[in-house]
């Protein structure tokens, strides 16, 4: 028959369509097995093609394979759809969204039924795979369509991909190979040759079967049901099909379980399986009170799976974390234990992600086996979003709400969204209690539950979980100018002290703002930079160094008091960028900024050549050991900027106690402020001393608390107490002060 074709070269023009010609070997008797290997494909070439691939498969001993790869086209047209196509979920997302939006058509309808009755079997006649090389590193870009037979085989090869407008809308440039030795020939006898069966064996080898996958996602689909029906109702599909297809439908057959299982190569320590039991014995309500560094997320992920397999999977997990670079680095862990997240936030790969949630939603009610697990992970700001909220409402059945760093979570705007629909409930948190928030502190434990597990720093240290460390407080002072801004601030504040409605004083919203502003005048204060090049001198060659900046910027004497909404000082530099000209020009260190501005990529990258210390020794920082973001490597961190907040300050403790390999110690330089040179101190009078007491009780209580863990303690303490004795402070005295308490 092949000398009906006067032209090898198809381009789809008016006598030369490549469905004409793929049409006519289908109906040649001397072809038993049809291979196809294409980019993508649609249902409509199917169609186009239905009467000749049927009569096809209805021969004995035929057989069509399809091999799916991943054409560039496919991404450009997921693109386009970004909303609604996973571009990490090919080809099933984008098989779903095709038969989504093609017309519910008999021709349609008829192919489908066609591809659910010799999709399945023991040995399906219609096999579906997709591509996959060893090192996941290529896609498969050919275009091929291969007939092989017992005495003869072609094959045509070109630009048409699987679909209606390839088959013959397209202007398209595809050949057909006639010579059917060129077609078979094999590399053997010491020849390298060979021919198209042989390329398409190759990659068959390298991919894994699909069509289980497809049939589900098919049934997903309107169009899909229909057709399954109307191919019962005609007959179309036999008994024996159609239970084998129910039982994909139902979950019975399908591809591996997502659901949550530790994995073989994670080993939780025994604190750790001690808090998962103590959740269980609370009614998987609880709290984990954990030290930063100490494997919360872990812990959390094993209650997960503990919770998952009491309830035979049937639980709806939503997971919520405060940024978009801490529901990264939960991902990790979360496949690790088997689980694929749905992945909530502004910025996510899953463009999609709204409608995975929306159907995991439905199908969780539904209670369609194998997909009544799932995981969704968002930040803070996606989980209290109108969509995110109303799906959660919707839940019917066993859901589990798993915080980190829960404390966030006392916020009013926050604690309104601590829903009933979530009847197991976990917090995660080095530090539960609010700043200043019993209210907040307090909706927390009513709605969580009780700790499971108190596992602070002292312990964590001294059980080796986290590493040692030597603190060494550098006492610094304000100028002259900062001294009178000071002053001037603290006079303001005393104006603003209201009483609440609990009877306690309080400062109103004016006063807030200029306690800010008093904050960050202690945060920059220029005297640090000069010490900061005294203490890190020693250091200059050295790597894994962290410098931690205040969001503030360095006094000059043309900044002043600004009872505006900016909460900076008016003038002068950045404190980080002061801080990176000394270091990188001055001292010539290599170092690099790390702070809100760099993106996911590029915080990766910098924290990657931090760790191998080579093109990296130091970070300059704001905010990082605030959110979160774990860089284990840290040895030696200055922190030039603290705040009264025992939660942030911890935390940023914890953050510089990670393990990691060839640490043995951490090294903390925390700079004290004073409001003047303790040198003068001895001068002033009881009066001069109590103007700037509250900003040294607050700077003592935090010394104190990172000197009495350190294997520096005496040196440090002796530090402190000189300062205590200067300022006649005792240790009753020692307690944090609001920001209006000694100050009027």
């Amino acid at each position: 028959m092949l000398q009906k074709f006067k032209n090898p070269l198809i381009d789809n023009s008016q006598n030369y369509k490549l469905s004409s010609y793929i049409k006519t070997l289908l109906l040649d008797e001397n072809y038993n097995e049809f291979y196809i290997a294409t980019g993508y494909w649609d249902i409509p070439s199917v169609a186009l093609i239905f009467e000749e691939l049927n009569n096809f498969l209805e021969r004995p001993d035929t057989k069509i394979k399809l091999l799916l790869g991943k054409d560039p086209e496919v991404q450009n047209y997921q693109l386009s759809h970004a909303d609604e196509i996973d571009l990490n979920d090919y080809p099933a997302s984008y098989i779903k969204y095709h038969l989504d939006n093609i017309p519910v058509v008999a021709d349609y309808e008829d192919a489908i039924s066609l591809l659910l009755n010799y999709c399945i079997g023991e040995n399906p006649k219609f096999e579906i795979h997709t591509y996959q090389d060893s090192n996941h590193s290529s896609f498969l870009h050919a275009k091929c369509y291969i007939f092989k037979g017992k005495n003869d085989s072609c094959a045509i090869v070109g630009s048409s991909n699987f679909t209606k407008k390839g088959l013959e809308d397209n202007s398209e440039l595809n050949y057909l190979e006639m010579n059917s030795s060129n077609v078979v020939v094999r590399p053997e006898n010491g020849t390298s040759v060979k021919g198209h069966i042989f390329w398409f064996d190759e990659k068959w080898k390298n991919s894994k079967s699909w069509g289980k996958i497809f049939i589900y996602t098919v049934l997903k689909t309107n169009i899909g049901c229909r057709s399954f029906s109307k191919g019962i109702e005609n007959k179309f599909i036999s008994e024996n099909k159609k239970l084998q297809i129910e039982k994909i439908k139902n979950g019975e057959i399908e591809n591996k379980m997502n659901i949550p299982r530790i994995p073989l190569d994670i080993t939780l320590f025994d604190y750790q399986n001690e808090a998962i039991s103590e959740w269980e014995k609370q009614n998987y309500k609880g709290i984990f009170d954990m030290a930063t560094g100490t494997g919360k997320t872990l812990t959390g992920l094993g209650a997960v799976s503990k919770l998952s397999e009491v309830l035979n999977d049937r639980l709806a997990v939503f997971i919520v974390c405060p940024y978009q670079h801490l529901v990264e680095q939960w991902v990790e862990d979360i496949e690790k234990f088997g689980m694929k997240p749905i992945i909530g936030y502004s910025s996510s790969e899953q463009k999609n992600w709204k409608s995975l949630l929306k159907y995991a939603v439905e199908d969780f009610n539904l209670e369609i086996k194998n997909k009544t697990f799932f995981c969704f992970i968002s930040t803070n700001a996606t989980f209290s979003s109108e969509f995110v909220q109303n799906q959660i409402s919707k839940l019917h059945g066993n859901a589990l709400l798993v915080v980190d760093e829960a404390h966030n979570f006392g916020a009013e705007y926050l604690r309104k969204l601590l829903s009933n629909k979530f009847s197991y409930r976990l917090a995660l948190s080095a530090t539960l209690e609010r700043h200043g928030d019993k209210e907040g502190t307090q909706s927390l434990y009513d709605y969580f539950g009780k700790k499971c597990i108190e596992y602070g720093l002292e312990r964590a240290i001294k059980e080796k979980k986290l590493t040692r460390y030597k603190y060494y407080p550098v006492v610094v002072s304000l100028t002259d100018d900062e001294f009178v801004y000071y002053e001037q601030y603290s006079r303001e504040i005393s104006k603003c002290v209201v009483k609440g409605k609990n009877g306690k004083l309080k400062l109103n919203e004016k006063g807030k703002r200029i306690a800010l502003q008093r904050a960050r005048l202690v945060a920059g204060a220029a005297n640090k930079i000069g010490a900061l090049k005294e203490q890190i001198m020693p250091y200059i060659n050295d790597n894994h160094i962290l410098v931690y900046c205040g969001a503030t910027k360095v006094f000059d004497e043309n900044s002043g008091l600004d009872d505006s909404n900016d909460d900076e000082i008016s003038e002068g530099k950045r404190q980080i960028e002061v801080v990176t000209d000394l270091l990188g020009n001055l001292l010539g260190m290599k170092v690099a900024q790390f702070t809100s501005k760099e993106n996911m990529q590029e915080r990766a990258v910098i924290k990657q050549e931090f760790s191998e210390g080579k093109n990296l020794q130091a970070l300059i920082a704001i905010k990082c050991l605030d959110e979160g973001v774990n860089i284990p490597a840290i040895k030696t961190a200055f922190i030039l900027a603290s705040t009264t907040n025992p939660k942030e300050y911890i935390q940023r403790r914890g953050r510089v106690l990670r393990k990691s390999d060839g640490k043995d110690f951490a090294e903390i330089y925390d700079f004290i402020t004073l409001p003047r040179p303790l040198t003068e101190v001895i001068y002033e009078t009881e009066e001069q001393k109590k103007k700037g007491r509250t900003l040294v009780i607050n700077e003592l209580v935090r010394a104190i608390e990172f000197a009495r863990l350190s294997m520096t303690e005496i040196s440090a303490m002796k530090r402190i107490e000189e300062i205590k004795k200067l300022y006649e402070l005792t240790d009753k005295d020692l307690i944090f002060k609001e920001d209006f308490e000694n100050e009027q």
